[in-house]
């Protein structure tokens, strides 16, 4: 084992948080489509199947480096929002806590000195700035829009994905 227990441990806990961040954007993804937004539906569909993309790489990662994965049991997300703005606003608020998370992780790593880890959390802590970035802007162009002009977020991101770019901020996801 390459990996310490603790280190694997937090691991373990974060593949918690990755798998609990697709659950909760599919339940985003489903307010939109029970919204006729189908865009932002498609946008948060997107991003949960990226969340949980990201959670098996740390159990690549964990078994790579001959640890064992523990699954932890991953909380119910929220449903139910009473606009798109408080959704979206809840998925920034989760970023923000994931970024939290793996700088956490990486302390740890630093800490243990622990250079495989370390090598591997950066690409998420690159990933992390995207994801944050993306979502606030996703959050400022909804405020400004407002919920009775939703329609026109829901254009800006249509030519958003015609031209390549899944993010709202039009950064390319890597």
């Amino acid at each position: 084992m390459i990996i310490s227990k603790t280190m694997n441990a937090a691991l373990n806990g974060q593949i918690g948080h990755e798998f609990g961040a697709s659950i909760q954007y599919t339940a985003i993804a489903s307010y939109f489509t029970g919204e006729c937004l189908p865009i932002l539906a498609a946008r948060f569909a997107q991003q949960a199947d990226e969340e949980r993309t990201h959670a098996l790489k740390f159990v690549k990662y964990i078994l790579d480096a001959g640890g064992a994965v523990e699954i932890p049991a991953i909380p119910a997300p929220k449903s139910g929002f009473k606009s798109a703005e408080e959704a979206v606003a809840l998925s920034v608020g989760w970023e923000k806590k994931v970024t939290q998370q793996i700088n956490g992780l990486m302390e740890l790593s630093l800490k243990e000195t622990d250079f495989a880890s370390q090598s591997f959390l950066n690409w998420f802590i690159n990933e992390q700035v995207e994801e944050v970035s993306s979502m606030e802007t996703l959050l400022k162009m909804i405020q400004r829009a407002g919920e009775a002009n939703l329609l026109y977020v829901e254009g800006y991101l249509a030519g958003q994905m015609k031209s390549g770019s899944p993010k709202a901020s039009g950064a390319q996801e890597t």
